[in-house]
């Protein structure tokens, strides 16, 4: 009896170790089509890669995470910009290296897109309040004659 018990345990050991199944609980999907081809989607789980090709490229897999890239304006490489604390709870600071006598402007904006602080950049060290700021996601440009320099993703807690 011992034997036919401690068989079927090792087979039952066997048969589950060879099991895929899912992870989380998709929330939503379906199909999407167009002229260049179809692709299936599923929001709620996180796995996924990334293939790129002469044309463009795809993440392909069952989630792609809520991100934003900025993309925009052109750095300049004879300064350097930093923002820091990142995140920041009270006070936020904005360094410039190779500081000049330039006309730097730094504009804040919300998540929804609103210019929330925009003032001059007076000197390579430059600290911003955002203690009345509520919680959330912020982007913080630097611009030099109406050009964006660089743009921040900035988290306030």
């Amino acid at each position: 009896m011992i034997k036919l018990q401690s068989t079927a345990l090792l087979l039952l050991a066997i048969s589950c170790g060879s099991l895929n199944a899912q992870t989380a609980v998709a929330a939503t999907g379906g199909d999407a089509s167009g002229s260049g081809g179809s692709a299936s989607y599923t929001v709620g789980q996180v796995v996924y890669t990334t293939a790129t090709g002469t044309t463009g490229s795809v993440a392909q897999g069952v989630q792609q995470p809520y991100d934003i890239s900025i993309t925009v304006g052109v750095e300049e490489k004879t300064i350097g910009l930093a923002a820091f604390p990142n995140p920041t709870t009270d006070q936020l600071n904005l360094s410039v290296a190779g500081f000049t006598t330039q006309q730097y402007i730094y504009q804040l904006y919300d998540a929804s897109g609103k210019l929330v602080k925009s003032d001059k950049v007076s000197s390579s060290a430059t600290s911003i309040n955002t203690q009345a700021l509520t919680p959330g996601i912020y982007l913080l440009s630097v611009l030099d004659n109406n050009l964006i320099i660089k743009t921040f993703r900035i988290i306030k807690n």
